[in-house]
């Protein structure tokens, strides 16, 4: 029987995750062209390329080095949890640091 290796990122998992990213990227974009309301700058675009390339790679990484479901989980909650206490302070100022978005 031949071991299985699996090359990184070249899954349908990966493709899933950048066609994502991309698409929730795009939204705001597509929204701009239709109403005042939505403004980015392309600081905010780079900011939250970032934030969801970069959590979405992470949990790519975790799934293809963790051979335990439960640890998983946990590790990609864990990042997870991280966009999102991280998106919310850029987006409404949560905790009141300097770089919050209010």
């Amino acid at each position: 029987m031949k071991p299985t290796t699996q090359v990184p990122f070249t899954s349908k998992r990966f493709m899933l995750i950048l066609t994502t990213a991309t698409i929730l990227l795009s939204t705001p974009f597509i929204a701009m062209q239709f109403t005042a309301e939505v403004d980015w700058t392309w600081h905010d675009f780079a900011m939250m390329g970032m934030l969801l390339f970069g959590s979405g790679l992470l949990c790519e990484l975790v799934m293809i080095k963790e051979r335990s479901v439960k640890r998983r989980i946990v590790i990609c909650g864990a990042i997870m949890l991280v966009f999102f206490l991280v998106w919310l302070e850029l987006a409404v100022g949560l905790f009141g640091t300097p770089f919050a978005g209010a």
